[in-house]
């Protein structure tokens, strides 16, 4: 398997890097993410993910982890192939399709072309919990804004709830009771409304 390829990009379209690895040249499908961040590099390392097809061998190249991590999360689903998987990361930025899948979502991701209904509400239900337990903690829902509440939602999802679950009752808590000055009352109280 190739991990990742460092080398000159020596041909850049917004679809396809050919990376020069020592004499050995590459041809690398891309995102117009991972586009926008190497336009201007003459030479860099891009994550591969190796994409094994009965017909085809095919390398899909990624500027940041993140992005692979994404894809390979996202054709893990039945009924998003890699085409549709890169379509997706180059509509959107790993962390806008976690932030929507995470909120429940699904018609942002409709908006993408070559996602429907069906499959938009699919790769919400499945990849909610995966991304929920993976996202840092930077990357917290907007809703759950105060430290108060994220230490909350933290320890709320360390018991076993569901990260949408857990941000739904603690902002009922937090609407009924915005002066909360501790944690721990707000975890009890949340455990109570579910």
């Amino acid at each position: 398997m190739i991990a990742f390829l460092r080398g000159n990009f020596v041909n850049k379209t917004p679809a396809v890097v050919h990376v020069d690895v020592n004499g050995v040249g590459y041809e690398v499908l891309i995102s117009l993410n991972t586009y926008s961040k190497i336009q201007g590099l003459e030479k860099g390392m891009l994550h591969i993910h190796m994409h094994v097809r009965e017909d085809a061998q095919i390398l899909f190249g990624f500027f940041e982890p993140a992005e692979k991590d994404m894809f390979i999360q996202l054709i893990g689903i039945s009924g998003v192939g890699a085409a549709t998987a890169r379509m997706m990361l180059s509509s959107m930025k790993p962390e806008e399709i976690a932030r929507a899948i995470l909120n429940n979502n699904s018609k942002q991701l409709e908006s993408i072309k070559g996602i429907g209904k069906k499959t938009a509400e699919r790769i919400v239900l499945e990849l909610r919990d995966k991304i929920a337990k993976t996202m840092p903690e930077s990357n917290i829902s907007p809703l759950i804004n105060n430290t108060l509440e994220r230490d909350a939602l933290n320890a709320l999802i360390a018991l076993g709830i569901a990260r949408p679950i857990a941000e739904q009752a603690l902002r009922k808590v937090m609407t009924a009771n915005p002066d909360q000055s501790k944690v721990e009352d707000i975890i009890k109280q949340a455990l109570k409304t579910l």
